[in-house]
């Protein structure tokens, strides 16, 4: 052993250990290792990214599954890396260089230079949300970190995609998308976030033509729309074929207000009659509905918002070159001006909003690419037949969902940052050239301006970081992966998809498990965001409450799949609880003594029978959680096993016999106490690594582990499996001993109870008298004695107690508190006749209630229920107190 110090300073064993594990490679992964493998890939978070409380949850979890796995004698990879996040990386870069006046647009710099500065900010941010994780104490195999834009990675997604192409599955074509007009680019649908807000519908006066194009008296239909911007693009008015309020007005023609402009009435079944006034105006470049019937139809496509948010020449003089959302206004005032606004409803509508830049999305008509999905059918058969799991299962039905009803993926982005799509156009012929390396003469050819969407990179993680597509040792021994732990928000972005290409590249699933973390809440259910100033920064957590600590309290309030309701007083749990189990090590290493000496069966009390067998229980528990991949039951197991368990009973429990003469039955005590933190070090590594490394090694116990990769530490020591029926047979471990000792404990819980009940302090000593109903031996009733702080207890078969006296019935027999010597009988008196006079008020409130029918025939069942009960409450507590007073009074 080497001394444990008073105190328990997280930074700088943190700091120590962190440096060990990296100097000695124990987070190193060894393809060639005769070991099962276990492996898992991070979901690579954004490059630019720092740490927040969704990266502690999802990364303790992973930390916690690798190193049990290790614990387990798996050859563990569990592999990092960052994404380039293509959108998001560069709106940052772009909004930095516009502060620095550097540019207005990036048009004005170019591709290349943008792209230089891009790399820069890269090289200085990239790396930091790395080291966070280390802070955290990510075991992370950081030799082989990953990132998305690595020059092998990118050769990868060059060949997925000209592979997918000569397939047929990739195409070119025109059609309606998501289109995101701060950043200039298009969304797939999974990247639209739909928020639910209050707007207007604005109801618009269209005149109705005759035949000669002029206005008829007055006549109009009205159109009802909540974007009166884009009826600048209006092509048509559409009508259910079958509503007889306009059926006499198909084929007519209308005039389009502010355009002025005659647009056709066209049927079409796509039109809800109930909608609105029935009548729909009809945008063909703005909606995807509209689009749709504009097909059908044979209608124009008049674009009149740009791809930058600002209304076109299109739109007409007077909005050309406005922002929407002002020509929005405009087009408001101006209809009010010529009379054509019949009315203005408030309106409650989910607008589309870009997930990446936060502003509403645009429907807009576009030259994009587009991949119809491969390896649909296995990716859907391998989840519904169970053979990938999902936990908790309830995410099956959202993935097979989706599943069932994809739309082709638009994969193109109209950005800078990202793999640029590998495909060349001719200068002079209509000929395409889609190769992972350029055409032989590039001078005759230009390539396309657009980049990948992000998450067609990302798709390819679990394989693509190992080597592929090569058939590398890494990839043999450790694809598929074991587990995956990610948020359910992204199930179709990446889960879904890095399936499919799972099947698609390797022929099998990428991952055997998936595990679904909830989001992280604040305490009043908000979700998390520094606008509302209820995100807490991780760093200052581990500054002022350790790692440790942190990594704990999130887990104990993590249930599988749900929500996690963050408060900081669970962090500061976790601290205390580190601070209880350095205690009670530093406890152990006071008694002196051997360390890990051998237990004598003979010697066993029925306390440290009891804790070995309450050990097995905890081993069995905490693994069984783990395997179901519920973290919150095992860190809970653990708290209620070491705190209450181990250190409030046994460990007081064993006073007895360390504070006694015999030497024999105290150093069998100290085996048992070793015995039993051994396993608990173990059993916590996962959830705690740095305390438990400290403590593994100040107890001494890594003197027992064979030099191997990286040292005595306890990280490779084995897990911890439960005692099995030899082991109780041979320390007679007896269910009956066990039941003695719980039975004991119960006699004390009730003990302190009378005390509370008599109103004396818990560190007041006082006299107990136990009749048994068998016989106590003499050590047994010294351990009693000592759990109940007592001046006396006292073993009496013949007790004749006054009448009154405080008293209980235990599993060992009848125990009493008499009062004599124990209170100041005149203050007592007086308290107990003040505690009376109140409980007495309250029944005949109580009373007063159900004794009046008016109360009693109108309440619900459950109030008048609850009534009674809190009756039959006072009533006990007012048994109770004439009791004690009695008692006093003799």
């Amino acid at each position: 052993m080497s001394e444990i110090p008073k105190a328990y300073e997280p930074q700088a064993v943190e700091a120590k250990w962190y440096q060990y594990w990296t100097s000695q490679d124990c987070f190193k992964a060894n393809p060639n290792s005769r070991k099962p493998a276990y492996s898992i890939v991070i979901p690579p978070p954004n490059v630019t990214g720092v740490l927040h409380m969704g990266h502690v949850l999802n990364n303790t979890i992973q930390d916690i599954l690798s190193r049990r796995a290790r614990m387990q004698g798996k050859e563990v990879l569990w592999l990092p890396g960052t994404d380039h996040a293509g959108i998001a990386t560069q709106a940052v870069v772009e909004k930095n260089l516009r502060k620095q006046g550097i540019m207005k647009h990036r048009d004005e710099l170019g591709r290349e230079k943008f792209l230089e500065y891009v790399w820069a900010w890269k090289e200085k941010h990239g790396g930091i949300i790395i080291e966070q994780l280390k802070k955290l104490g990510c075991s992370c195999d950081w030799s082989r970190e990953r990132f998305t834009m690595d020059p092998h990675y990118s050769q990868c997604v060059q060949k997925v995609f000209v592979e997918l192409y000569r397939k047929g599955l990739i195409y070119r074509g025109k059609r309606m998308v998501n289109w995101d007009p701060a950043a200039r680019t298009a969304l797939s649908d999974e990247e639209v976030e739909w928020i639910e807000e209050k707007g207007h519908l604005w109801h618009i006066k269209y005149p109705i033509l005759d035949e000669a194009g002029k206005t008829k008296n007055g006549e109009h239909v009205v159109v009802a729309t909540t974007r009166p911007e884009t009826m600048l693009g209006d092509e048509a008015v559409a009508v259910h074929p079958q509503d007889e309020r306009y059926r006499h007005l198909i084929g007519k023609k209308l005039l389009l207000p502010l355009q002025n402009k005659p647009i056709p009435v066209i049927a079409d079944e796509l039109v809800d009659p109930k909608f609105g006034t029935g009548c729909v105006k009809v945008t063909p470049a703005h909606d995807p509905a509209d689009y749709e019937m504009a097909v059908r139809h044979h209608l124009p496509f008049t674009v009149v918002i740009g791809p930058d948010g600002v209304m076109t020449n299109a739109a007409g003089e007077d909005f050309a070159g406005m922002d929407r959302m002002e020509a929005r206004q405009a087009v408001i005032e101006e209809l009010t001006e010529l009379g054509l606004l019949a009315k203005t409803e408030d309106y409650v509508h989910n607008v589309g909003y870009s997930q990446r830049s936060h502003v509403p999305i645009e429907p807009y008509l576009s030259e994009q690419w587009f991949l119809k999905y491969p390896s649909v059918e296995p990716s859907l058969k391998v989840v519904e037949e169970g053979r990938l799991k999902f936990h908790p299962e309830r995410w099956i039905k959202t993935y097979t969902h989706w599943m069932r009803n994809l739309k082709d993926w638009c994969i193109s982005r109209q950005l800078w940052w990202g793999h640029r799509i590998p495909v060349w156009y001719h200068k002079s012929k209509p000929e395409i050239f889609c190769d992972v390396q350029p055409p032989p003469d590039p001078e005759n050819w230009n390539q396309d301006p657009d980049v990948l969407d992000t998450w067609f990179s990302s798709w390819l993680w679990p394989f693509a970081t190992m080597g592929w597509p090569e058939k590398t040792e890494t990839l043999n021994k450790f694809y598929p992966t074991t587990d995956l732990v990610t948020g359910p928000d992204i199930i179709f972005f990446w889960v879904a998809r890095m399936i499919m290409a799972g099947y698609e590249f390797m022929g099998e699933m990428p991952f055997r498990n998936v595990y679904f973390t909830g989001i992280i809440r604040d305490k009043l259910g908000r979700k998390m965001s520094k606008s509302l100033g209820n995100s807490p920064e991780p760093l200052e957590l581990i500054a002022k409450y350790g790692a440790d600590a942190l990594r704990f309290g999130t887990m104990r309030g993590a249930p599988l799949g749900q929500d996690v309701l963050f408060d900081e007083k669970d962090v500061e749990l976790g601290r205390n609880f580190c601070n209880k189990l350095w205690n009670a090590c530093r406890f152990r290493q006071m008694q002196g003594g051997e360390s890990e000496a051998e237990i004598s069966p003979a010697l066993l009390s029925t306390d440290d029978v009891w804790i070995l067998l309450r050990l097995d229980i905890a081993i069995r528990e905490v693994s069984a959680a783990l395997d179901e991949y519920h973290f919150n039951e095992a860190a809970n197991v653990l708290y209620r096993f070491f705190w209450n368990e181990y250190c409030d009973w046994y460990i007081e429990a064993s006073k007895a016999v360390l504070q006694g003469a015999d030497a024999a039955r105290k150093a069998n005590t100290l085996a048992v106490i070793d015995f039993v933190l051994s396993h608990t070090l173990r059993l916590f590594h996962p959830f705690l690594p740095f305390i438990t490394e400290e403590l593994w090694h100040g107890m001494g116990f890594h003197t027992d582990l064979p030099e191997g990769q990286g040292g005595k530490t306890i990280m490779f020591a084995p897990w911890p499996k439960p005692l099995d029926d030899a082991f109780k047979e041979h320390y007679c471990l007896l269910p009956e001993k066990a039941a003695f000792a719980e039975n004991k404990y119960e006699l004390v819980r009730q003990g302190r109870n009378l005390k509370r009940e008599a109103n004396l302090a818990p560190t007041k000593k006082v006299e107990f008298v136990l009749k048994p109903e068998h016989e106590i031996p003499a050590d047994e009733v010294a351990v009693i004695k000592l759990l109940l702080n007592a001046q006396d207890f006292t073993v009496q078969s013949d007790y004749l107690a006054p009448k009154g006296t405080p008293s209980a019935r235990t599993p060992l027999g009848d125990l009493y508190l008499p009062l004599k010597g124990a209170v100041d009988v005149e203050a007592e008196k007086t308290r107990l006749h003040k505690e009376l006079d109140k409980i007495q008020r309250e029944i005949d409130k109580i009373q007063e209630k159900l004794n009046n029918p008016q109360f009693t025939q109108k309440v619900p069942p459950h109030i008048l229920a609850e009534q009674q009960r809190r009756l039959a409450e006072w009533e006990s507590k007012k048994l109770k107190a004439a009791e004690a007073l009695q008692a006093l009074n003799a």
